[in-house]
């Protein structure tokens, strides 16, 4: 069963020690003492300097500035703020995307980043990304798939792991070839 924001919140604080070799008590003196100002540039110092997450970062940044009561934006949230404005309209991509995903196995976890979801078992095998006000992109872990003219080469888009992307400009674009492609991916072998 995936954890709740609090829980999650809560594990990257219990195992900052173990990783970082500092506890969150430790980081937000930091964060306060020698950290610039305001929330993003904080989180980008911590980043930069100190190599932590981005999460890890949210996580001390928030406890520096609201220690008592700062809790994790829910996923549902953080989705929201993706597809707001100018990208409201591309929502049903996702959406549509989240129910084929979710039938895949009871193993799937959609989760939230700032700008994209994350699909994953153990590990991500996909993205989901609002990346222009038309266009939503769906990365894949498809290692040693060849390229199409549709299912494109990742570039720098996604995580480290993403190694191809299809856009989509409507749900229709969510088809039978888009559906394969994700459960290649879900279950970790090349398209038949």
């Amino acid at each position: 069963m995936p954890l709740t924001p609090n829980q999650m919140g809560d594990a990257v604080i219990r195992n900052l020690p173990a990783k970082t070799g500092h506890s969150i008590d430790e980081w937000v003196v930091l964060v306060l003492q020698e950290g610039p100002s305001g929330h993003r540039a904080r989180v980008e110092w911590l980043k930069r300097e100190y190599g932590l997450g981005h999460s890890t970062a949210e996580i001390v940044v928030g406890r520096a500035e609201t220690p008592e009561d700062w809790v994790p934006e829910s996923p549902e949230t953080l989705i929201e703020r993706q597809y707001a404005g100018s990208k409201a309209g591309l929502r049903p991509i996702y959406e549509r995307i989240a129910d084929i995903v979710r039938d895949l196995g009871p193993d799937v976890i959609l989760d939230p980043r700032q700008s994209y979801v994350s699909l994953r078992r153990e590990a991500a095998f996909a993205l989901v990304q609002p990346s222009t006000r038309d266009r939503v992109d769906l990365g894949l872990v498809l290692p040693g798939v060849a390229p199409t003219p549709r299912l494109r080469p990742a570039g720098s888009f996604g995580t480290g792991s993403i190694t191809h992307r299809v856009a989509l400009a409507s749900p229709d674009d969510v088809d039978e070839q888009v559906t394969g492609w994700l459960r290649d991916a879900y279950e970790g072998r090349a398209p038949r």
